[in-house]
């Protein structure tokens, strides 16, 4: 065995420095917008309560946040490419990111680990361990903060507590099983950090969670909810515990079988990326969380998915636009933000990347938002009835689910006050389609996050749902279903419909038996899918459930052309020679071909979780590689 190695120390050189220390970081409107630093010492910072807080504060700016914005190493992701982006859900046209030059060609290995910041989450990522020690720093360090009560130094540790969790959990559904670090390291000390199993790494984190609960308020509305909405408390703990059980009961980790038989497998006889069998208990485990969940947002209240105010499309797109991306609303439980509020510097505007074509959606994505009555979709139906998007000469009569129009810029959706031409020559898509690049490279184009574009967003703050109440709500359906209670848990994937005005499952699917727990189980991680688009949840589900026919199949785009025999743009032309607005097309389906994944013909279950630098592989402190790498 041998020291946490260099990458981990180095991390968190500087804590006590102007970078990390008495940066002023406030929450709500101020959040991360940063007062004149002033360079101390710890005991500087733990000597006096307005330092103390503000070294917390700047822990939180550690946090995971999902959009790739300033072009570095941790902003940037994988040089802009998002997770979705590997689901079946999202496709990167863009040939630079790391998803093409290293996850579609297939060449991803190891040694990207180390020469790269490329990959999709990186173990020796500065900002996840730094996150970590700082927070390991003010838990040992607080109780000797002076001017400070002790309710809120107890506050404060838990809060800490629920960071250290959650940045762990960031790195276990990539990698499995960790080095446990469980205090702040001198740069002098000696220390041993092997790699834990699943089930210790586990129990870290709800350990963590557990002690965490008993000391944070439920809700921040006694500290003024629009000015500290994003701070740790008891229900983020409850609902973060809910979400790490679901991926650790998941086939993944626990099944009769390990997800990858290929060499090295020492990962697997350790018991580092499952638990080495199957264990009924866990689904338990996940269904007892959510229920002390349920069991207490029925006693403290608060908390509640974000309803529409009426029964219009446009009503219940308001309402979920407010769960995602509107701040200071009831539903989310954990957010993040990166910046304060974004301006037209390109370095901190993620949309930057979407004209590239870095987040298209695709065709089978599209496909599994259902009609606006619930229904599930029909492509044949849809053309023959001229229904895809929109009623039949009414643009202002959308047939699918409301999710659907925030989600993905689809032909005809109304932007900057008029219907967008995604048709091939249309104002929006001259050959972008035809081609095959670009933004509309699949025939549609991404509006969750991306809205209208760089200037519809300019001056706002836009958080990142890490944790929302209807994503809960989904989980406790999961536990439920894997419990033997299909009924409830449909009851539960209903109320998250029914905010955007969707029959339930069961009247949505007559004929169908939903209580089948196969038939069920589609149906919920397909609710997962168009309620937490592009939330990094799709990937997950897919790897959680090792769906090697979802990674396996070819997916598609939307070549949409005027049935009318037009072509070209109507908008750019002469109101003279426009004739009426095009609302008749003919749709074809292609396979995206730029570029193909590698793993549509030629797939490994090792792509499930992530290689280990090699150099921190070799360097002999524990850190065992994962099977397939």
């Amino acid at each position: 065995m041998k020291h946490l190695e260099k990458w981990f120390i180095m991390a968190f050189v500087g804590v006590t420095t102007a970078t990390s220390c008495v940066d002023e970081i406030k929450f709500g409107d101020s959040f991360l917008e940063k007062a004149p630093s002033v360079a101390v010492t710890q005991d500087s910072i733990f000597g006096k309560a307005d330092y103390a807080r503000r070294f917390l504060w700047n822990t939180y700016s550690k946090l995971y946040y999902g959009l790739a914005t300033n072009w570095n190493d941790v902003d940037g992701k994988m040089n802009t490419g998002m997770f979705e982006c590997l689901s079946d859900c999202f496709h990167s046209h863009n040939s630079w990111d790391g998803l093409n030059r290293h996850y579609y060609s297939g060449t991803y290995t190891a040694v990207n680990e180390d020469n790269t910041s490329e990959t999709r989450f990186g173990f020796t990522k500065e900002e996840t361990w730094q996150a970590i020690r700082q927070a390991w720093i003010f838990i040992e360090n607080v109780d000797r903060v002076p001017d400070m009560e002790a309710s809120e130094k107890e506050r404060l540790k838990g809060e800490a507590k629920v960071i250290i969790a959650s940045r762990y959990f960031d790195m276990f559904r990539h990698f499995g099983g960790l080095p446990i670090v469980e205090q702040s390291f001198a740069t002098a000390n000696e220390y041993e950090v092997p790699r834990a199993t699943v089930e210790e790494t586990v129990k870290f984190m709800i350990r963590l969670l557990d002690e965490a609960k008993e000391v944070l308020p439920w809700d921040v509305t006694a500290d003024g909810e629009s000015n500290w909405q994003g701070r740790m408390t008891q229900a983020a703990a409850m609902g973060l515990k809910c979400k790490i059980l679901l991926f650790a009961a998941s086939p993944l980790f626990n099944d009769n079988e390990p997800y990858c038989t290929e060499a090295p497998q020492e990962a697997v006889t350790q018991n580092l990326v499952w638990y080495g069998g199957y264990k009924a208990e866990l689904w338990s485990q996940c269904l007892q969380a959510c229920e002390e969940f349920f069991t207490t947002l029925a006693e403290k209240g608060h908390y509640e998915l974000a309803q529409a105010s009426g029964t219009t499309c446009d009503d219940y797109r308001s309402a979920f636009n407010k769960a995602y991306f509107t701040r200071d609303n009831t539903e989310l439980l954990i957010s993040t933000r990166i910046i304060g509020k974004y301006n037209w510097d390109w370095w901190y505007y993620w949309g930057d990347w979407v004209p590239y074509g870095g987040y298209t959606p695709t065709l089978e994505y599209m496909e599994m938002f259902p009609m606006s009555d619930g229904t599930p979709f029909d492509f044949d139906k849809a053309v023959a009835e001229n229904k895809m998007f929109f009623e039949e000469n009414d643009y202002n009569k959308p047939t699918r689910d409301p999710r659907l129009y925030e989600t993905i810029l689809v032909n005809g959706a109304k932007w900057a006050g008029r219907s967008v031409e995604l048709w091939n020559g249309g104002r929006e898509n001259a050959n972008s389609t035809a081609t095959e690049t670009g933004v509309y490279a699949t025939g549609f184009g991404l509006y969750k996050f991306y809205k209208e574009g760089k200037g519809s967003l300019a001056g706002n703050y836009l958080e990142w749902p890490y944790l929302r109440l209807a994503e809960v709500y989904l989980i406790y359906a999961e536990a439920l279903l894997k419990n033997n209670r299909p009924a409830d848990a449909i009851a539960q994937v209903d109320k998250v419909r029914a905010r955007v005005g969707l029959k339930g499952l069961v009247e949505s699917n007559p004929g169908k038996n939903m209580e089948d727990a196969n038939v069920l189980l589609e149906a919920i991680l397909n609710e997962r899918a168009c309620e937490l688009g592009l939330e990094d949840v799709r990937f997950f589900d897919m790897i959680r459930y090792k769906r090697a026919d979802l990674f396996t199949r070819p997916l598609h785009g939307l070549l949409i052309e005027r049935a009318d025999g037009g072509t070209g743009s109507w908008s750019d032309k002469p109101s003279a020679d426009r004739g009426p607005f095009p609302t008749k097309f003919k749709y074809t389906e292609f396979q995206i071909s730029n570029s193909a994944r590698s793993w549509w013909s030629n797939f490994s279950s090792k792509w499930y979780l992530s290689a280990f630098p090699v150099s921190e592989v070799n360097k002999g402190y524990g850190l065992v590689q994962n099977p397939g790498w």
